[in-house]
């Protein structure tokens, strides 16, 4: 048997940890995301880039180095690379200080030398070049497959004042850390900060912070905020201790004293480790960002703080202009103190408003998370060797012997974790909504989320027998029988207190009910695996459900009953359960044929959500009672709805923002809007219709419907 095939090598040009740089962090995060969502992709390497001779212990990613002080090492990892078969592309991460001394010159010739396909990120790209920096940027573009840089306007000086084409230019944003927020109170308390309005900055110190202007600002803050306090976070940077030692902190710390503020001011003179100053940014109240540099492009600790959710005031760079937008609360000039005052004491002085900004900071930065931002890199790789690949096919006369493959990009299935479902569960039942990350019990709960999280459970104990689930099983079970009415009814929404809302009397409840029996019928089907007394409790409660069943007449409650009641019958077969079964399938049938026509071979005139659920429900009837017409209409409606949800390999469900009508194109209103559930009622469905049919077409098209999730979908995120 031969041995498995080497997987194509990236190889990343970078400086690495345990060098502290922000590119070096940068780098190593991009790493990680691109390991954990592609993992069979590929394999990732790096050429560690060292200020001179240096005795870095490195992990094993780390394959080779290059001093960026000596000329000859250039040549030497060019000729390297080229003889590496392995090598299928390069990423090389760019920065002027990794190329000082001369090093400039021998990177563009090293660039040149490469004969594998390159992507270069530009981390700086800096307004108004000189004629030689014009010439210098110019020439590394020349002879890169693709450039990256971190945001829309970076792209618009490349093209405006480099001349470099906009198609060669893809606007990669700078990965964030998806963090799961922790209570603020609970951490001031851990580093000793109750009580504390507490303002960060952090980074490697350098006088390009501007550190300055915020310790100016103190003692007018502290005039209206006795209890604040300023954490300044982060070691000096490497270059600036070789060039002038400590001489910009003791400055600070000079300042600080000067102006009698020492009891706000904290240094903390440390390179954090990444959980640790998560945790810090979190209890933050408000984040300020300072540099003095109006060209600066992008900031890796600006989208620490606001993946940590933290409000910030800036000043306004590239990166704040484009993701904090015209928010007149986040911007103060460059240097301007006075300025910093006032936005701090008001931002502390209202708390409402810091929330605000706080949760807008997360919906803007959470689609640069590092696994997007992974996704990104991946696609462009891709296609910078699919057209490398064409380009070596039609020059068959080159002189190298660098022979491409092709990158297929597999997505990597996570590990499945109820946890968020466990912390959003009461022994009542489950919160209906979160903050974040946080139950917000305020919202009350509602019978379709104990629904879906009844089958959740029950599917995990069968897949993975863990005990805790039977306890979360019972407690669904509980709160479905607390739902259901004398009449055979149930009700959805509960507030906190645990009492029946208002909202049962204004909104249509038989969808939820429709969950219910199908959450009941999963129950039951795995009676040789749960205790006994919680399938009696499922099929008592789906007899005292009858009275409304034989009154459905909602499309959708009547898909999810069918399947409910099917799952039910499967192990002994009742003449009254199928009864039920094939009287609500005849009402499906009827709509089916009112409403389809030539080009459209659906149940009604429109598509809404949970479309898929309505050919199942009729495969299920179908397998219960042989009525050959089920089938047909099954297959038919299923094999329509696909056809409008799917392009290649790729999922689009139907938006909630515009349904779907009879005679539109489905790309006319499927822009935004798709829901994850609609996504995964196409999995269950696609599932069953290949277990009955077993044609691989279900089975293709079912993972390609769960790399919706992963990434695989219209945003690719």
């Amino acid at each position: 048997m031969a041995p498995p095939r080497p997987l194509p090598e990236i190889l990343f040009i970078t400086s690495y940890p345990p060098r502290e740089c922000g590119i070096a962090t940068y780098s190593q995060d991009l790493l990680k995301a691109l390991k954990n969502k592609f993992r069979d992709s590929f394999s990732l390497k790096v050429c560690a880039l060292e200020a001179g001779a240096q005795n870095y212990h490195y992990p094993e990613e780390v394959k080779l180095t290059l001093d960026t002080s000596d000329s000859r090492q250039y040549v030497e990892l060019a000729h390297a690379i080229n003889d590496d078969s392995n090598v299928q592309a390069i990423l090389i991460q760019h920065e002027f200080g990794l190329f000082q001394n001369g090093g400039a010159k021998d990177f563009i010739r090293f660039v040149q030398r490469l004969k594998k396909p390159s992507v270069i990120v530009f981390h700086t790209v800096l307004p108004n070049p000189k004629e030689a920096l014009r010439e210098n940027v110019r020439a590394i573009a020349d002879v890169a497959n693709s450039i990256i840089v971190m945001t829309n306007n970076s792209s618009l000086l490349l093209q405006h004042s480099y001349g470099i084409p906009k198609d060669k230019i893809a606007v990669i944003a700078h990965g964030t850390h998806l963090v799961l927020h922790l209570d603020k109170d609970h951490l001031k308390a851990k580093y000793g900060l109750e009580g504390k309005k507490v303002l960060t900055t952090f980074g490697l110190l350098s006088s390009g912070k501007g550190i300055e202007t915020t310790i100016n600002s103190l003692p007018g803050i502290i005039e209206e905020n006795p209890d604040v306090m300023f954490l300044i976070m982060g070691k000096t940077h490497p270059s600036v201790i070789k060039s002038e030692g400590e001489k910009y902190r003791r400055k600070l710390e000079e300042q600080v004293k000067k102006l009698n503020v020492k009891q706000h001011v904290k240094f903390i003179n440390q390179y954090l480790p990444l959980t640790e100053l998560l945790e810090y940014l979190q209890l933050t109240d408000i984040y300020l960002f300072t540099s003095r540099d109006p060209d600066q492009a992008v900031s890796g600790t600006f989208s620490y703080a606001m993946s940590c959710g933290c409000p910030i005031i800036s000043t306004p760079f590239a990166q704040a202009l484009e993701v904090l937008g015209d928010d007149q609360n986040a911007f103060i000039d460059f240097q301007n103190s006075d300025q910093l005052t006032d936005k701090v004491n008001r931002l502390l002085n209202n708390e409402p408003l810091r929330r605000s900004l706080s949760a807008q900071a997360l919906q803007r930065i959470v689609p640069t998370a590092w696994e997007n931002a992974a996704i990104d890199h991946a696609i462009l790789l891709q296609k910078t060797i699919w057209l490398s690949n064409e380009i070596e096919s039609q020059q068959m006369e080159s002189n190298h012997q660098f022979k491409s493959k092709k990158l297929s990009l597999q997505f990597t299935l996570p590990e499945i974790s109820l946890d968020h479902i466990k912390k959003l569960t009461t022994d009542f039942g489950m919160i209906q909504f979160s903050k974040i990350n946080q139950p917000d019990i305020e919202s009350g709960y509602t019978l379709d989320d104990n629904a879906r999280s009844l089958i959740a459970f029950c599917l995990h104990f069968e897949l993975t027998g863990a005990k805790e689930d039977v306890g979360y099983i019972r407690r669904y079970l509980n709160f479905i029988d607390f739902c259901l009415q004398d009449e055979g009814y149930f009700l959805n929404y509960i507030d906190e207190q645990h009492r029946f809302t208002e909202q049962n009397n204004t909104i249509n409840l038989a969808d939820s009910s429709g969950r219910a029996i199908w959450a009941l019928g999963i129950l039951i089907s795995k009676k040789e695996l749960l205790p006994n007394d919680l399938v009696v409790t499922a099929e008592d409660l789906i007899k005292r459900a009858i009275p409304a069943i034989l009154k459905m007449h909602s499309t959708r409650a009547m898909a999810f009953t069918i399947k409910g009641l099917h799952l039910y019958n499967c192990d002994k077969k009742s003449e009254g359960t199928s009864f039920l079964i094939k009287m609500l399938a005849d009402r499906l049938v009827q709509m089916f044929r009112h409403e389809s026509e030539k080009d459209w071979n659906w149940f009604e005139s429109y598509m809404t959500y949970a479309n898929s659920i309505l050919p199942e429900a009729l495969l299920c009837a179908w397998v219960e009672t042989n009525d050959i017409t089920y089938m047909e209409i099954a297959k038919t409606s299923f094999d329509f709805l696909l056809s409008l949800t799917f392009n290649g390999n790729r999922i689009k469900v139907i938006s909630n923002k515009n349904w779907l009508h009879k005679g539109q194109q489905s790309s006319a209103v499927t822009n935004g809007g798709e829901q994850p559930i609609d996504v995964a009622y196409s999995i269950l469905a696609l599932s069953r219709f290949y277990d009955v049919f077993n044609e691989a077409k279900y089975s293709r098209k079912m993972a390609a419907a769960f790399s919706w999730f992963l990434g695989n979908n219209h945003l690719n995120q």
